[in-house]
């Protein structure tokens, strides 16, 4: 018998291996293809180039520039939106006290869980007018409206939000943790949900405050919902081209002002479908490929800690 269920195993295993490796697998293996060529993307013909494209991509000034915006997002999109979240789903779920069970939530929490999760019903299209509005770089605009209001900006001169080099980047990283604090609240809300109240009571009941029952009681139990925000955010951070596309000025792509909004899924779609350049594109591509494999992989393993059973 135990040597029957291999061939009924690998009976179900053979048609989705085949459907992963002809739709995912083999398009990367073509894409590092033609990395290594000039192709067009217009025609058949190509030449081969060798690992001219990747030498000519790390002069790219352009490109270093965006892996430079990368890299700024990859330290603070993942920081700051798990730390509101955790903040949020800890005051929401624990941060009251008093009830029948000792620890509850704050006042309101299921009015706020569903304020906090509304932007995740938002299309992306709607983020984008929305924020287009909040941005706009005259008077009419939303922010630049608060601000003159408040006497903290001249009328006849507002800022130009996505058009200033040194606020682009942190305008948009602004929107994407907006858009997604309230999923991972109610990822670490979920998590938290299943830690057993006793846990906490046990905690006050030592006389623990809400920094150290935060730090010493829930950070620990939901390390494993952490480690897996983190790498999604960070696969996020790489990617980063609806927004950066859309929000940011420039001709095709965006890329703001003086590429200062440029990130590396901007300049790859730029060359691939705008310059013609489609090998280089390739190039790029599979560069971020490996960097997203690469740095998923080191926070795998930094974040890696011993499992707590409760």
């Amino acid at each position: 018998m135990r040597y029957r269920k291999y061939p009924f195993i690998a009976g179900f295993l053979f048609i989705p291996v085949v459907l992963y490796v002809v739709f995912v697998i083999w398009p990367y293996l073509q894409t590092f293809g033609y990395s290594l060529t000039d192709w067009s993307g217009q025609s058949q013909t190509m030449h081969f180039v060798g690992l001219e494209n990747y030498t000519t991509l790390f002069r790219d000034h352009v490109f270093l520039q965006a892996l430079q915006h990368n890299v700024l997002l990859l330290v603070f999109l993942p920081l700051v939106t798990i730390l509101l979240a955790l903040f949020f789903a800890f005051m929401l779920n624990v941060g009251g006290r008093g009830g029948t069970t000792g620890v509850r939530g704050v006042h309101g929490s299921a009015f706020y869980k569903v304020v906090f999760f509304f932007p995740q019903v938002l299309s992306v299209a709607i983020l984008v007018v929305l924020f287009q509005a909040v941005y706009r770089s005259d008077g009419s605009g939303l922010l630049n409206g608060i601000l003159i209001k408040l006497h903290l900006e001249d009328p006849n001169a507002p800022i130009e939000w996505l058009n200033s080099p040194n606020l682009v980047m942190w305008c948009l990283l602004g929107v994407q943790i907006w858009a997604g604090v309230g999923f991972y609240l109610v990822l670490f809300s979920a998590a938290m949900q299943s830690v057993p109240k006793d846990i906490y009571e046990a905690a006050l009941l030592d006389g623990a405050g809400r920094l150290q029952t935060f730090y010493k009681v829930t950070l620990p139990l939901l390390w494993d919902s952490v480690q897996t925000a983190w790498v999604y955010l960070a696969i996020a951070a790489m990617d980063f081209f609806v927004l950066a596309s859309v929000l940011t000025p420039g001709s095709s792509f965006g890329g703001g002002p003086d590429y200062h909004g440029e990130v590396m899924a901007t300049y790859l779609m730029r060359n691939f479908l705008t310059f013609g350049k489609s090998g280089y594109a390739c190039a790029m591509g599979v560069v971020i490929l490996f960097l997203t494999l690469i740095l998923s992989a080191i926070a795998l393993r930094l974040s890696r800690r011993d499992r707590i059973e409760y």
